[in-house]
């Protein structure tokens, strides 16, 4: 393999200055830095970009790659408010501003999860900017329950789902890595994850503080974006005019597009992968990533 495909990605930022609050988004920038942006990829909630490292890093040899941080995740430096928010439209708007400040032809973008989701509202909004999609187990809902989240008393009640109740009591501080990777290790999100893969989560999902190690995506971010979901990603499909493919877990998806078997609308199952494939399922991510991109 060719060695610039072996070397580490770069670290760069993106000024970001949005109704949301301005700051500055971390980028991953893997490949050529010669050449244009193929691909621009965004992770799952409480993530960050270096968890994807072993998925895309071995793609950099024929493929230029931005893998933001999103906002409240990993190195971006952008506030986060709670209250009031209701959806994901400042992740939408962020991406938005990533797009915008890419220099060169429309990119493939793809994304897991809130990065699927979320990338595909942006696309919507700056189709002249994406030139393909690729979705990993987007988190979008039944027609029916995207109608009743946007009703204004509805908020409320997703603060009561056990998923936000749980993340809220997630340990957020550690004495050491090497703490934090035996706690993890086999167990709830990450069972059946590489121990690679894992310990790369940590390298940007822990920073250090004089009270220890800190979560760099707080828990009540992570659960906040768990219980805002007043977005509407079925209307990001019908108005996005491009081909979408979209992959879903073959248990437990997020994901309620029915499958199709062809054309610019694509939407397979990934059979034994639960919604976290990406991780435990990296050559099927992998190998939809290339076609996307090439």
């Amino acid at each position: 393999m060719d060695a610039l495909a072996l070397s580490a990605p770069r670290r760069l930022t993106v000024p970001v200055d949005n109704r949301w609050g301005g700051g500055e988004m971390a980028v991953l920038d893997f490949g050529d830095p010669k050449r244009p942006v193929d691909l621009v990829f965004a992770h799952a909630n409480g993530f960050n970009a270096w968890t994807y490292r072993a998925l895309l890093q071995p793609l950099s040899g024929a493929l230029r790659i931005w893998a933001p941080d999103l906002r409240g995740h990993g190195r971006t430096r952008l506030p986060v408010r709670l209250e009031g928010r209701r959806g994901w439209r400042d992740h939408r708007d962020d991406l938005i501003a990533l797009l915008d400040a890419v220099d060169g032809p429309p990119v493939a973008l793809a994304g897991h999860s809130i990065g699927g989701t979320s990338g595909l509202m942006a696309a919507a909004e700056r189709p002249e900017r994406v030139s393909r999609l690729l979705l990993l187990d987007p988190v979008i809902w039944r027609r029916e329950m995207v109608l009743m989240m946007n009703l204004p008393l509805v908020g409320r009640l997703a603060e009561r789902n056990p998923i936000v109740a749980g993340t809220r009591r997630r340990r957020a501080l550690f004495d050491s890595r090497e703490q934090a990777l035996a706690g993890y290790r086999g167990r709830g999100a990450f069972k059946g994850w590489p121990d690679m893969m894992l310990a790369d989560y940590l390298v940007d999902g822990l920073r250090e503080t004089d009270q220890g190690l800190e979560l760099t995506c707080a828990p009540d971010w992570e659960a906040s974006n768990y219980a805002a979901q007043a977005h509407n990603p079925w209307r990001a499909l019908r108005r996005y005019p491009g081909a979408i493919r979209i992959l879903k877990a073959g248990t437990g998806s997020l994901c309620a597009v029915p499958v199709t078997a062809a054309g610019a609308r694509r939407v397979e199952t990934v059979a034994g992968g639960g919604h976290l494939f990406p991780m435990t399922h990296a050559d099927v991510a992998r190998d939809a990533l290339l076609e996307l991109a090439v």
